[in-house]
């Protein structure tokens, strides 16, 4: 999708349907929906596939199937990424193209998919069994959407009891920003989490157990055999590049807020970013969470920091993997972006390490991989885009403070990070600091959100409009 850089899951399902005698048509990556929907024409397509795995991609297909509607095209939609789902392929893009809209789960599934849509015999049936779960999914979610929110004013009530205490804000080393270039991709390798590789290649199952299992074990192992050889060129050739540039600030919490500073006085604010609180009304009582409750508020005292980075292992992936791709090897072309994709994880894992010996207290850490992989350290890394912060616009002001830019790191316009091989996010110390999910929203926080980000509602009811827990037009009747 337009805005969209990442391609592994596309490229895989374009060889296996390719393997079974379809012709695909690929345009690659941040396509336009015009260029889309042109070449659908022209090259009389059976079918148009969109896939996409940053949040803003799920909008851009709704303006796809939007258009395919207006332009009277009859061809079937499919609907395929990581952050894609059966509930939101019924709820907001099926609605929106009347000839018939289905998701497609992995790759494995695709050519059953393709085969049935394409036979006259079936196809019918087919999109009428579609049709049915999408109208119970829909039903489904519309009762969930009834589910109670508190007001932001009672879930900001409820944010966790923390005892703030002098000896868990540890003061680092050095604060500020620094950057590390051309980082030795063998240091990386070793913090490399392996399951999450066969996962992109939909082979399921926990490493290094999945290399043993009774039915793909064999393929497992094939597989794993080829990436680590290609890993040993990759380290050995230098042709891939890898970067970061972090930094740690002196930092509180202002409200859902959490505030940056210049220098250790707190009088110059450095950046600012707002934070969404958990609104739905939890069965259990326990508290509404905010990435914000675990930065020390003005009033503590404390002198807390924040930190923040940015770190890539795909400069020169692309270059790389053009190389085979023009050699007819699309195994080897996808096998190179998927082993960029695992070492800038393994980056940002040895990246957080470094950070929490330098910033005190993780300088006893003893940790090894599988330590590490199930995260028994102390502290977070929350990324942008992702469920305890899933608003992708302050990648903006991260990139402006990290100077991203230097280190080889960029945005689209729809927020993806190039090159695709990257990792962003903030650093968080405190031992009471965790992983949550924002959850949906109500209006009262969308408002408030938007005042705090100095953005138009509008805009910020897009950017977060799979948390919403209402639909903006009703709001604009209301107000109408």
């Amino acid at each position: 999708m337009k805005g969209d850089v990442h391609d592994i899951g596309k490229n895989i399902v374009g060889v296996v349907l390719g393997c079974n005698n379809y012709r695909v048509v690929d345009l690659g990556v941040m396509v336009p929906a015009d260029r889309i929907l042109e070449t659908a024409d022209a090259e009389r397509a059976d079918i148009v596939g969109l896939s996409g795995l940053i949040t803003p991609s799920l909008d851009e297909m709704v303006t796809v199937a939007a258009e395919m509607e207006r332009r009277g095209m009859r061809m079937p939609l499919l609907i395929g990424g990581a952050t894609t789902s059966r509930q939101h392929t019924a709820v907001k893009i099926a609605p929106a193209y009347s000839t018939g809209v289905a998701h497609v789960l992995d790759a494995s599934r695709a050519v059953g998919v393709v085969a049935r849509l394409l036979d006259p015999g079936r196809r019918d049936e087919f999109l009428s069994e579609v049709r049915e779960d999408q109208e119970t999914l829909r039903e489904q979610h519309s009762t969930r959407r009834e589910r109670p929110l508190r007001t932001l004013a009672e879930a900001r009530a409820r944010r966790p009891a923390i005892e703030w205490r002098a000896e868990d804000v540890p003061v680092p080393e050095l604060t500020g920003r620094r950057e590390l270039r051309g980082i030795p991709l063998g240091e990386i390798v070793p913090f490399i989490d392996w399951t999450f590789f066969f996962h992109a290649w939909e082979v399921r199952g926990k490493f290094p157990e999945v290399l043993d299992h009774p039915r793909h074990g064999a393929a497992a192992r094939d597989l794993y055999a080829n990436a680590r050889a290609m890993l040993d060129e990759l380290v050995a050739g230098g042709a891939l590049t890898a970067n970061a540039a972090y930094g740690l600030w002196p930092a509180k919490s202002e409200g859902d807020d959490i505030v940056l500073y210049a220098d250790a006085s707190r009088s110059a604010e450095l950046a600012r970013f707002p934070m969404l609180r958990q609104q739905r009304v939890k069965a259990d009582e326990k508290p509404q969470y905010c990435l914000a409750d675990f930065v020390a508020p003005r009033e503590s005292g404390l002198p807390d920091h924040v930190g923040g980075f940015a770190v890539t292992a795909g400069i020169g992936a692309d270059r790389i993997a053009a190389a085979y791709e023009g050699q007819h090897d699309d195994y080897s072309a996808i096998m190179v972006k998927a082993l960029a994709d695992r070492l800038a994880e393994a980056l940002a894992e040895m990246l957080h390490a470094r950070v929490r010996r330098e910033w005190g207290y993780g300088r006893d850490e003893s940790l090894n991989n599988e330590d590490l992989i199930a995260e028994a350290y102390r502290g977070i890394r929350p990324a942008f885009g992702y469920p305890a912060c899933p608003d992708h616009l302050p990648k903006r002001r991260l990139f402006e403070l990290l100077d991203a830019g230097s280190v080889g790191m960029t945005l689209t316009d729809s927020l993806a990070m190039l090159p695709a091989a990257s990792v962003s996010g903030i650093y968080l110390q405190h031992p009471a600091a965790r992983y949550f999910a924002v959850g949906p929203v109500g209006a009262d926080q969308a408002e408030d959100y938007a005042a705090r980000m100095g953005l138009p509602l509008e805009e910020v009811e897009r950017w977060i409009a799979p948390n919403l827990a209402y639909e903006p037009s009703a709001r604009e009747g209301a107000a109408a």
